[in-house]
């Protein structure tokens, strides 16, 4: 995870580096009722590429939001969820919900 002297100054902006990014946002909402493999959560997303979805996944890893389960099996099954900081972020998706459902009850 970075320092605190390599974040941005605007919270907005460091908020932003975490979770700016479509797919980050949608692993997000996918992860918050609990635990997903892999495949679950590409067929969850949809269009995401496999090659995506790792790299995200390894990005939000190392920052922290997310969990990456190793079990020792053949074929070996792997699980995400979201740590507790990643669940923390819970109020943020949920106002963008209930934002997006206001707009949409506008704009319909």
């Amino acid at each position: 995870m970075p320092q605190t002297g390599e974040l941005p100054a605007c919270p907005v902006e460091t908020t932003l580096m975490l979770i700016g990014d479509k797919w980050k946002v949608l692993i997000l909402r996918d992860l918050l009722p609990g635990t997903k493999r892999f495949g679950e959560l590409k067929k969850s997303i949809g269009s995401v590429s496999q090659k995506v979805l790792t790299a995200q996944l390894r990005d939000m890893e190392a920052k922290g939001l997310v969990r990456r389960q190793v079990y020792a099996e053949v074929p070996p099954r792997v699980e995400y969820s979201l740590t507790e900081l990643g669940r923390s972020l819970k109020p943020i998706l949920d106002a963008m919900w209930n934002w997006g459902e206001e707009y949409k009850a506008r704009n319909a």
